[in-house]
């Protein structure tokens, strides 16, 4: 008897292990509603979350600027930096997301009116929400681009968690909004960040998940 598995059985492990177009296709998608649905209760509650989202709320608070377009604008000079480290696929699927989220962002008002909202509940809610959609794209090899990209690509490179280091920079940017944002609503964001990452901590562990795309 020998623990080494057998060449058909380790073919049978790596086909279940790759994800088809349609896995990828339906992850992306429902990743994506999660994530601007979690999106468009921070911005109805004025709340602010980290990364490139995180600028994008502050641009649309202080311009009033759709956020969809100035997410979609300010993720562009990431594009460079995901071709060049993570590859074209990646980059492909990342600029898909980031297109999907910009167009839900601006459709879920459309489909769904909350005349009240409490901040709190808007950001651990929506926190867990965007926490599960950034789970399923960082799984099928997708991000939301800016620090989603630095992060996967420091985890995959050196083996620093994706989600601690998210969580960092997330909480950084937004303590940096206190001259956008009231300290009540502040303190609410920095609930969302940490939902948000507790969620990307705990699931996306190197080695824990070995679906491939």
């Amino acid at each position: 008897m020998t623990d080494t598995p057998s060449p058909d059985s380790a073919a049978e492990s790596n086909a279940i292990s790759r994800h088809t177009l349609l896995e990828d296709v339906q992850a992306i998608v429902i990743g994506t509603l999660f994530v601007s649905f979690g999106a468009a209760l921070y911005g109805r509650a004025g709340l602010l979350t980290g990364g490139t989202a995180g600028l994008a709320f502050l641009l649309h608070y202080i311009t009033s600027l759709r956020f969809g377009i100035v997410f979609f604008v300010i993720n562009l000079p990431f594009y460079y930096l995901s071709i060049k480290r993570m590859g074209w696929r990646f980059t492909i699927k990342t600029f898909i997301a980031i297109a999907l989220v910009s167009l839900f962002t601006e459709l879920h008002p459309h489909f769904i009116r909350i005349d009240t909202l409490a901040p709190l509940y808007a950001s651990v809610l929506g926190g867990l929400l965007m926490g599960a959609g950034f789970l399923m794209l960082f799984r099928h090899q997708a991000s939301l681009g800016g620090v989603n990209i630095v992060a996967l690509y420091l985890q995959d490179k050196h083996g620093i968690r994706a989600g601690k280091l998210q969580m960092a920079v997330d909480v950084a940017i937004v303590l940096a909004s206190l001259f956008v944002v009231e300290p009540r609503l502040i303190a609410c964001s920095v609930a969302g960040a940490v939902a948000l990452n507790l969620v990307l901590a705990v699931n996306h562990r190197p080695g824990r998940y070995q679906g491939m795309s």
